[in-house]
């Protein structure tokens, strides 16, 4: 799957999104639970509120760096979990 220029709320529920590509879209606010985004890769995009519950991010990209990278880097500086 390919998201160009969304700018609509978004829920995804029980969705395998591996390997999606999301460009230029505004997620402020959405909801993904239950999902598959090993993979996926997000650039330009606005994570304003956004819930992530019950998926795999394994290999998840934000701009460019991975998730995991993210998540060790502000564990970190913080002590504590994401």
């Amino acid at each position: 799957m390919k998201l160009h220029k969304v700018r609509e709320e978004l829920d995804v529920h029980d969705a395998n999104l591996a390997g999606s590509r999301f460009d230029d879209v505004n997620l402020q606010r959405a909801a993904f639970t239950n999902v598959n985004l090993s993979d996926a890769i997000f650039s330009n995009i606005n994570l304003t509120h956004v819930s992530i519950e019950n998926a795999d991010l394994s290999h998840m990209k934000i701009n460019g760096v991975l998730v995991s990278d993210l998540f060790a880097a502000f564990r970190s500086r913080t002590g504590g979990a994401p």
